[in-house]
């Protein structure tokens, strides 16, 4: 059976070329406790070092998307993931909608959120809160000087809307957060059917035991040490299958990059 399962992999190497690489993007959004439901900080003081510890273990690169309120509430924070060498991104203010925004409130929001966090580091990739960007706010992206929007989810209807002609590189995530805290027998089929690049994200307060909170229930079940245990299986789960992992900002257009 073996060695006829290695002639079918060799003639299926012959026929279609070597397999691609699994290129994945491993993303964190670095926010108040499940908004707009809580107003506490719990992920950023409880999740996020457990979160850090796993990453170092992992040896796996990481984008933090992260809202201007933090960095101003928790400048250590930024300063923790930064030097573990992983990317700081924007993550809006304070995590309001875009979607419930007129465009002078948006800029605002932008602006002010980009210029708390490049008082820690350069910033060129963005994700709006709730991943949702109304497509007339990708010029204000452009004019802070972004480079990548991952405001979009291949999950949700309207990332197959119309699309606006941006300079920005687009890139969409590929499966919901609380998708990765379903059980094995659940998550892996959804993550073999993923394809490359593989955007993932998470957030800290999934770490922390909201199991007894009054929230949605996505927001809470299986949270705590099952979903770190969980996150570190997804991580393990590509790295299985020859993943090589990367930064939100490698995936800039050069032309945006250059200029």
């Amino acid at each position: 059976m073996r060695s006829q399962m290695n002639r079918l992999g060799v003639l299926a190497t012959a026929l279609l070329g070597p397999a691609k690489p699994v290129r994945v993007f491993f993303t964190v959004d670095l926010e108040q406790d499940c908004p707009p439901f809580l107003d506490t900080y719990r992920g950023v003081e409880e999740g996020l070092p457990r979160l850090l510890e796993l990453l170092a273990c992992e040896a796996v690169g990481a984008t933090f998307f992260t809202t201007g309120e933090v960095a101003r509430r928790y400048p250590g924070a930024v300063r923790a993931l930064l030097g573990c060498g992983h990317e700081l991104g924007c993550h809006g203010l304070t995590h309001r909608s875009f979607a419930c925004m007129d465009r002078a409130t948006a800029r605002d929001e932008v602006r002010t959120a980009s210029a708390i966090l490049r008082e820690f580091t350069a910033v060129a990739s963005f994700r709006a809160p709730y991943l949702a960007l109304p497509e007339a706010f990708l010029d204000l992206l452009e004019e802070a000087g972004y480079g990548v929007d991952c405001s979009q989810a291949k999950y949700k209807p309207s990332y197959y809307g119309p699309k606006r002609p941006t300079s920005l590189s687009r890139v969409a995530a590929s499966i919901t957060s609380s998708a990765l805290r379903l059980p094995r027998w659940l998550r892996e089929p959804w993550l073999r059917a993923l394809r490359s690049p593989i955007i993932l994200f998470v957030h800290p307060w999934e770490l922390v035991d909201l199991r007894g909170a009054r929230l949605r229930l996505d927001c809470r079940f299986n949270t705590g040490e099952v979903a770190l245990d969980r996150i570190r299986s997804v991580i393990r789960f590509f790295k299985e299958r020859g993943a090589t992992f990367g930064r939100i900002g490698e995936l800039a257009c050069p032309r945006r990059m250059a200029a």
